[in-house]
C-alpha cells in the first residue's frame, strides 16, 4: 500500500506540470527544467548536511540518474521543438507501456501475464482520449514535423528504463535523487546557455519556476524512487496513466474550460486499467 501512496503522490504532483507549465511557457524550457531540477534537489540538502555521505553513490548510479532526469526533459523538448506538441505528448505517454512491457526484460524473476499487457494497452487508449480530446480546449502550437516523434518515442523509453534500472544498480538511498536533479539541473542550464535565448524573470516567475521545483520536478521524483523500491513495476506503470488523465483534466480547470465527455470517457478506461493492473498477479 505505501508504494501505491507514493505513486499516487508522485502523479498528484506530475499532473499540475502542465499547468504551471502552461502558466511559464514563455520561459525558454531548459532554463525552466534547469531551476526547477536545482530547486527540487534543495529539499534533499539537510539530510546531505547531516550525513554527506547520502550523496555518495557510484558513478554508474550517477550516470543512470541523469540519464532519467536530463535525458528524459532533453529529448522530450526537442520532440515538443520539431513535432506537433499534443501528437509528441501523447507518444512521450508511451513511458508506462513500456516500463510494464519491458519489466520481464531488465528486470530478473519478473514475468508478464496477458492481463498486464491488456491494463497497459487499455491505459494508453484512455491516456490518448484525453490528450486528443482536449486538444481543442488547449492552446498549442502548431506545427512540426513527424520526425520529431523519434526524440518523443526516446523519451518514453529513457523514463521507463530509468525507473526500471534503479533496481538493477546498488541500491541507493532516496536522499540521492537530489544529487540527480542538481547535476540534471546543471546540464539543463548549460543547455539553455548554447541553444536558447536568455530571459530576465520576474518575481512571479520566480514564485512559479520554485513550486515547480518543489513539486512535479522535485518532491515527484523522491516519491517515484521510493514507489519503485517499494512495489511493483508493472502496477505502478498502470497506475501512472493517471498523470496524463489527471494533468488535462486539471488545465481544462485552470483555463476554465468545460469538462468534456472524453475526459470522463479516459477516467473509464484508465481506472479500469488501473483496478486490472492491481489484481494481476506473479
Amino acid at each position: 500500500m505505501s508504494s501505491t501512496l507514493n505513486a499516487l503522490a508522485a502523479i498528484a504532483l506530475w499532473a499540475t506540470l502542465a499547468s504551471l507549465g502552461t502558466s511559464l511557457s514563455h520561459l525558454p524550457p531548459f532554463l525552466l527544467t534547469g531551476l526547477a531540477l536545482m530547486i527540487g534537489s534543495v529539499m534533499s540538502w539537510p539530510l546531505v548536511l547531516r550525513n554527506p555521505r547520502a550523496w555518495a553513490v557510484p558513478v554508474r548510479t550517477l550516470a543512470l540518474g541523469i540519464y532519467g532526469l536530463f535525458g528524459f526533459h532533453f529529448l522530450l523538448f526537442i520532440a515538443l521543438r520539431h513535432a506537433p506538441p499534443v501528437e509528441a505528448n501523447l507518444v512521450n505517454y508511451l513511458w508506462p507501456l513500456f516500463m510494464v512491457v519491458l519489466a520481464p526484460v531488465l528486470l530478473p524473476g519478473v514475468s508478464l501475464r496477458p492481463m498486464h499487457v491488456v491494463a497497459a494497452l487499455l491505459g494508453f487508449a484512455g491516456a490518448a482520449i484525453a490528450i486528443l480530446g482536449a486538444r481543442s480546449g488547449i492552446s498549442t502550437s502548431a506545427g512540426g514535423s513527424y520526425w520529431g516523434f523519434l526524440p518523443a518515442l526516446g523519451s518514453a523509453f529513457i523514463w521507463a528504463s530509468y525507473s526500471l534500472w534503479t533496481q538493477r544498480v546498488a541500491a541507493f538511498p532516496t536522499t540521492a535523487i537530489g544529487l540527480f536533479g542538481l547535476v540534471s539541473g546543471a546540464l539543463s542550464l548549460g543547455c539553455h546557455a548554447l541553444l536558447e535565448p536568455s530571459v530576465a524573470l520576474s518575481s512571479r516567475d520566480w514564485l512559479l519556476v520554485t513550486l515547480c521545483g518543489l513539486g512535479p520536478l522535485g518532491a515527484a521524483f523522491f516519491f517515484w524512487d521510493m514507489a519503485l523500491k517499494r512495489g511493483d513495476a508493472r502496477q505502478i506503470g498502470i497506475l501512472s496513466y493517471i498523470t496524463p488523465l489527471a494533468s488535462t483534466a486539471l488545465l481544462l480547470l485552470v483555463t476554465q474550460r468545460p469538462l468534456s465527455w472524453t475526459i470522463a470517457l479516459a477516467a473509464v478506461l484508465i481506472i479500469a486499467a488501473a483496478v486490472m493492473g492491481t489484481r494481476a498477479r506473479g
